[in-house]
């Protein structure tokens, strides 16, 4: 079975969302689909090029023009479908519903392909709260036309437990892990005099790491017993890490948190190993989200390290290296947070172990083509 897993943007080195889509690339083959990843590409001299796997499908070339092109024109990938048969598509959804994509997706259609499109956060509206008028007008564009956009698919791919997202059935699953691309943490620190907490992430409100600083600010403002440092790794919007750089130093917190900016490759599997916890998502009900299956939970535990969130979970509320937080604006309780962490489960082999075989990104893109009546060998 031949596929195009198409996503409207170009990839990263630190990015977790390009890991992401090249470990479900990756997964659908291990399952036995020819697929193709269908992406964007800016050249070294600003020319834009759409590709198939390795083939330049379409050159827009540079400039604004070239900006505008590549969101409202898809000649190329029809061509790309018919030339090789291709059978299915993946597509992920960029908050980009627009008539000519709807009339796309309904021609594609036409010719028999089947066509899953993944939604990654849902509902996703309120991520647009501090955004410019730019992301603004798009967002009013997607809101006319993603329910037209819904009936052109045949199933809507959500991380949410939602049954129907915009009149069309969903397919649920997790995110997953490429378990071959994730090294175990080997060496457990030292916490009864020092902990250290990792935040990593494209930063954004919702990821809440303001709570972490409040809380540190209360716990170094009282009798405290031990250091507790932070590390906040990635990047994002400006203006909030700003924030986040003033509050730090108006608490006097600089001795003990650490801003460093994005890390790939080997710089990043050092932060894992540093750290003794992982902060993920804590303030998820900023836009409106209560329940999610977010990949920065995943790869702690894949690492086999414990972690901190808020929102719901259903992968891993209730195991014994998770702490739930509330789920509001209260400052992190850091003093709690140690106690917990002094009785938690520490051990990276056995927190790894609970979400092996159900969470690898295979068994997830499994159940994709099963519910798209698509059997691989």
């Amino acid at each position: 079975m031949k596929g195009l897993f198409i996503v409207f943007h170009g990839f990263s080195a630190h990015s977790g969302i390009s890991k992401k889509i090249f470990a479900q690339c990756e997964a659908l083959r291990r399952s036995g689909a020819k697929i193709a990843l269908c992406h964007l590409e800016i050249g070294p001299d600003g020319t834009q090029r759409r590709l198939a796997g390795d083939e330049v499908i379409r050159t827009f070339g540079s400039g604004f023009c070239a900006k505008v092109l590549k969101r409202v024109s898809y000649a190329d990938i029809t061509g790309y479908i018919r030339r090789e048969g291709v059978e299915f598509l993946y597509i992920r959804h960029d908050l980009n519903a627009n008539p000519l994509l709807v009339a796309w997706l309904r021609r594609v259609h036409r010719l028999g392909v089947r066509i899953a499109l993944e939604i990654p956060t849902y509902p996703y509206d309120a991520e647009f709260r501090e955004t410019g008028l730019k992301e603004q007008c798009q967002l009013q564009v997607d809101r006319l036309f993603r329910r037209s956009l819904a009936r052109e698919v045949d199933r809507i791919v959500t991380f949410s437990d939602d049954e129907e997202i915009f009149g069309q059935k969903t397919i649920r699953i997790s995110n997953g892990i490429d378990f071959d691309a994730v090294p175990l943490k080997t060496e457990l620190h030292d916490i009864t005099r020092e902990v250290r907490l990792l935040a990593l992430a494209n930063i954004h409100p919702w990821h809440g790491f303001d709570r972490v600083i409040e809380g540190l600010k209360d716990y170094y403002a009282g009798p405290h017993d031990r250091v507790v440092r932070l590390r906040i790794v990635g990047d994002g919007m400006p203006g909030l890490i700003g924030g986040y750089a003033r509050s730090i130093e108006a608490y006097g917190l600089g001795e003990y948190v650490e801003i460093t900016g994005p890390r790939s490759g080997a710089a990043l599997d050092s932060q894992f190993a540093w750290c003794d916890m992982g902060v993920a998502s804590l303030a998820r009900h900023r836009n409106g989200i209560e329940s999610l299956k977010s990949l920065k939970n995943r790869e702690y535990a894949a690492r086999g390290i414990p972690f901190v969130y808020s929102e719901r979970d259903s992968d891993f509320d209730g195991m014994p290296y998770v702490l739930k937080a509330p789920a509001d604006d209260t400052p992190l309780d850091i003093t709690a947070l140690l106690g917990w962490l002094d009785t938690a489960d520490r051990t990276p082999a056995h927190i790894r172990t609970t979400i092996e075989g159900r969470l690898s990104w295979e068994r997830q893109m499994q159940k994709v083509m099963t519910e798209m009546k698509f059997q691989t060998p």
